[in-house]
């Protein structure tokens, strides 16, 4: 992919995406930490508005951004990296909406969809038959965490299990934040692309 005059509509900072590009393209991994350091917080709280659900966000950035990079090759510099990259996520999080909605519905024994949301919503506990599930769920992820590599499952153990902060990670394994950050997301794709095909049937 090579610089040609239809970038030249392209602000500055989208000018600098565009050439990040091109190298992550000829597999250059520090292009694509720095692509994810600039817009993975805003991503992430776009989603958040969307989905309302820290959980979901996080996923759906690890998807969103999974989906760019495995199709960066197909990116056009008729508008910028930013805008391909949010409509990407924007469109994953729609589909995961409407699928969820659909799942909710197809449970419901009564149809005013609004009132039964707004139940969902709402309810502060999860029953017994939800807590089995959530907690088959973390056996299963403490199980698949155990099949990562070593520094990857460090991360994901200290951020999700223990709960520790970027810095506090950095500080325990003497790490830049910024590499804290990049790897914790190589991490937490691998165990997504692993759940996914794995937690189907829950």
């Amino acid at each position: 992919m090579e610089v040609n005059q239809n970038n030249n509509n392209l602000s500055e900072k989208a000018q600098r995406d565009y050439l990040l590009v091109q190298k992550a393209i000829k597999g250059d991994q520090k292009a694509y930490t720095e692509l994810l350091d600039r817009y993975r917080d805003a991503i992430y709280f776009m989603l958040l508005k969307m989905v309302n659900n820290a959980s979901d966000a996080e996923d759906l950035t690890i998807e969103a951004f999974g989906k760019a990079f495995k199709n960066i090759d197909q990116y056009a510099p008729n508008y910028a990296f930013s805008t391909w990259l949010f409509k990407i996520a924007t469109n994953n999080c729609i589909d995961f909406i409407r699928k969820k909605k659909a799942n909710t519905v197809s449970l419901d024994q009564n149809d005013d969809d609004d009132d039964k949301a707004s139940t969902d919503i709402m309810a502060p506990v999860l029953d017994p038959e939800e807590s089995l599930i959530k907690d088959q769920k973390l056996k299963l992820m403490r199980s698949i965490v155990s099949r990562l590599k070593p520094r990857y499952r460090k991360l994901i153990e200290l951020r999700y299990f223990k709960e520790y902060s970027y810095e506090e990670i950095s500080e325990e394994l003497e790490l830049p934040i910024g590499t804290v950050k990049a790897q914790l997301f190589r991490a937490r794709e691998l165990l997504f692309n692993i759940l996914k095909h794995t937690t189907h049937h829950l």
